[in-house]
């Protein structure tokens, strides 16, 4: 038994009277014992007395040279160097002050948290992990039997389709800020929200395989369609055409040019992508919840629609104070045509997905409602409404991030949170 007091001492035999072993016997002898931790640190006893001669060893001649003047005059160089350089970079060595920090270009250490330049972002991360949820908290069981039984061909249609939209799109969104966006913010508490921001696209896109996998649909075929119905793939491709404008190792935001493409991505990103795409592109599934049909998958949208809304309020804010502390003057002309063309890709989406209109819902509807919620957009960023006139056609989208509703216990699991349902979501 092992003494831990003194691990090399073993405290299961008294100690013998030590006597000189020959070579070979004491090797003999610790080869035929146990491995004890002692013996495997080739105890004292063993080594004692052992001739090298007997065992054929040769132990090599140790040629030691003498100090080298130039060698030695290098080395006391290098280190007469590291001393000056620690000299140097304790006198360097300030404070983080808030006031130092920026959103971009900054030089304080984006190591340190605090203090804080921009409260809110860490705002909006603690409210962000109050919204959390997984795919498997909610039932749903009678969107199997809805699906199988109730729904008729268009609505099957839109269903899937809207389900074939949102997995590529948060996948997207989650490369576009882990990506494109986190390495280039220089404030840590901007890259602490963004970094919970690629977690729920990644929660997101779960979700949606979640759906496709409980309702039986092909998930081959589904996942595909964004890259075979021209409809899909029109807003799929001008997203990439953002995010690909940014991803670049040459991508320098102190040039003015540069910095230019960088806030129009952001603009897109926030702005359309989440807020207007995302916020108007959940409605199909919400009008079947209305019926009483699908209200497990609307369910699980509705926590990605809380989601989604803080993603684009919080892009909004950062691109807004982007501008600020850079005096980026952006083309209005290029703007305006950022909005033509997602009205036109939204135009030609909603045509599809409503190839024939679903009770309480229409292309119609759903393209007004886009224009309605750009303007919305545009009026958080201090810009010019895009659509003027247009008409809320669905008044009741937005009680759908609040969530403030009854659920029956029987029914579903209650997973509304202490705090998500009075969140102000812009």
């Amino acid at each position: 038994m092992l003494n831990w007091d003194d691990p090399l001492n073993s405290t299961a035999t008294p100690a013998q009277p030590t006597k000189t072993t020959p070579a070979k016997e004491a090797v003999k002898t610790v080869a035929a014992q146990p491995q004890t931790l002692a013996a495997s640190y080739a105890s004292s006893t063993v080594l004692e007395g052992m001739s090298f001669e007997e065992t054929g060893l040769e132990l090599p001649n140790v040629d030691f040279k003498q100090p080298d003047p130039i060698e030695e005059a290098l080395a006391e160089k290098a280190i007469e160097g590291i001393i000056r350089d620690e000299a140097e970079t304790a006198d360097s060595l300030t404070p983080v002050k808030a006031s130092d920090k920026r959103v971009i270009n900054g030089e304080a250490d984006v190591n340190q948290l605090a203090p804080f330049k921009y409260p809110w972002a860490w705002e909006y991360f603690l409210n962000a992990n109050k919204n959390h949820w997984t795919p498997l908290d909610i039932n749903m069981a009678q969107d199997v039997q809805d699906y199988q039984h109730t729904l008729n061909n268009a609505e099957k249609h839109t269903y899937e389709n809207v389900l074939a939209y949102l997995t590529t799109s948060d996948i997207l969104a989650m490369r576009n800020i882990g990506l494109a966006v986190m390495e280039k913010m220089t404030a840590p508490e901007l890259q602490i929200y963004q970094a919970r921001q690629v977690y729920e696209e990644a929660l997101h896109t779960w979700t949606y395989q979640h759906c496709i996998e409980t309702i039986g649909l092909d998930q081959g075929e589904i996942y595909n369609r964004y890259r075979v119905v021209p409809a899909i793939h029109g807003k799929i491709k001008l997203a990439n055409k953002r995010l690909e404008s940014v991803m670049r190792s040459d991508m320098d935001l102190r040039n003015p040019d540069n910095l230019n493409e960088f806030v129009m991505a952001y603009i897109f990103f926030a702005a359309i992508f989440e807020g207007s795409w995302f916020y108007n592109g959940f409605t199909p599934i919400f009008s079947l919840q209305r019926r009483g049909l699908m209200k497990g998958t609307a369910e699980q949208l509705q926590y990605i629609m809380r989601d989604e809304v803080m993603h684009a309020s919080f892009g909004i804010r950062v691109v807004k104070q982007i501008m600020l502390e850079n005096n980026v003057s952006l083309d209005p002309k290029a703007i305006r045509q950022m909005w033509d063309e997602s009205e036109a890709a939204e135009h030609a989406y909603a045509h599809y997905i409503l190839k024939k209109p679903i009770l309480g819902y229409t292309a119609d509807d759903h393209i007004e409602q886009f224009r309605f919620i750009a303007n919305r957009r545009a009026r958080q960023l201090s810009m010019e409404e895009p659509f003027p006139n247009a008409q809320n056609r669905t008044p009741w989208l937005d009680e759908q991030a609040n969530m403030r509703k009854e659920k029956n216990f029987f029914e579903t699991r209650v997973t509304e949170y202490q705090t998500g349902g009075a969140l102000d979501w812009g």
